[in-house]
């Protein structure tokens, strides 16, 4: 596909979403508000209790031209929908509200808005679903403004369900061969593990965490009975963590940081003395979360796998005992 093919690509998709999502409508939502009015109402509508946004902001924000941006307030403030106040630190600057009467008025748009969205995704199975939240995703943080960041907490750690694993495992096998490009051996390994993750799972022992946002998984690690390599049998007091992994768009939240600290407190809770993981040498990003977190490096080897010479670590951290 040459560059016009892409370019004629993204002009059809932005007809088809646009008139999928009723923008061309006169008034959006069925509503005598047009789509730009109606976010302007949404961004103050969602200011803190009491604050106020300069139109400078809200023009940055939106990135919208300052004299349309100033015609749409006129208009705005003539209904009586949202009002100017002065700054009490400096008089020489005004403060967007929504008045009462704004807010009564926006109140239909969200419902109507959110029933939309409902009866857009109620057409869809739940792995639809999934599919299209990823693909949202994948399209923002493509688009999105350089180091632009999500908020730190912006996210959910939940248990794994259904579906959880194989979404692991692609994704494992996905962004280790693009990032340090590993064969689909790994792969293989990291299925192998899911399997026995799930086979010999024991909740009073074990658990999974998937990170959430918006719908998406954006990261996961499990902690398991660590066993010995050659026989299988448990470790005794022995916990291992494993299948730590971040997405692109999620890294600089403190995910990596959160997953590993859930791992310890459920190991503690489980009555675990210490938590052994294996790593390796390149993975620099995953091997700095540890050494935060208190691990020491205990064994090393070199080997041969996933396409690579590679030297395989294994750290260790001591649990405190429990008061």
């Amino acid at each position: 596909m040459d560059s016009t093919d892409r370019i004629a690509a993204v002009r059809r998709f932005n007809r088809f979403y646009t008139r999928r999502m009723g923008v061309l409508n006169e008034g959006l939502l069925d509503s005598h508000f047009t789509l730009t009015e109606c976010r302007i109402l949404w961004e103050l509508a969602h200011l803190e209790s009491g604050a106020g946004i300069t139109a400078t902001d809200l023009g940055r924000l939106l990135d919208l031209d300052a004299g349309y941006l100033s015609r749409l307030l006129r208009s705005l403030k003539e209904r009586d929908l949202v009002k100017a106040t002065r700054r009490a630190d400096d008089a020489r600057q005004s403060l967007l509200q929504l008045t009462p009467a704004g807010r009564r008025a926006f109140e239909p748009l969200d419902q109507r808005s959110q029933q939309e969205a409902d009866a857009l995704l109620g057409r869809l199975t739940d792995s639809q679903q999934a599919e299209l939240l990823q693909a949202f995703q994948r399209v923002q943080s493509l688009l999105d403004e350089p180091g632009a960041r999500p908020a730190k907490n912006s996210f959910i750690l939940r248990p794994h369900r259904p579906g959880d694993m194989g979404w692991l495992v692609s994704r494992h096998g996905a962004l280790y061969a693009r990032e340090y490009h590993w064969d689909m051996r790994f792969e293989a390994l990291v299925a192998r593990i899911a399997a026995d993750f799930i086979d010999r799972f024991d909740a009073r022992r074990e658990a999974c965490w998937i990170a959430e946002r918006d719908g998406v998984n954006i990261g996961c690690v499990c902690l398991v009975q660590a066993r010995d390599e050659e026989t299988n049998a448990p470790v005794e007091g022995t916990a291992q963590l494993r299948l730590l992994l971040v997405e692109p768009a999620a890294r600089g939240l403190g995910l990596g940081d959160r997953l590993v600290a859930e791992c310890h407190r459920f190991a503690r809770d489980a009555g675990y003395e210490r938590v052994r993981l294996w790593t390796n040498s390149q993975l620099v990003a995953a091997k700095h979360i540890y050494n935060k977190a208190g691990y020491r490096l205990i064994a090393s080897e070199p080997f041969t796998g996933f396409g690579h010479d590679l030297v395989g670590e294994t750290w260790e951290l001591d649990l405190p005992s429990p008061r």
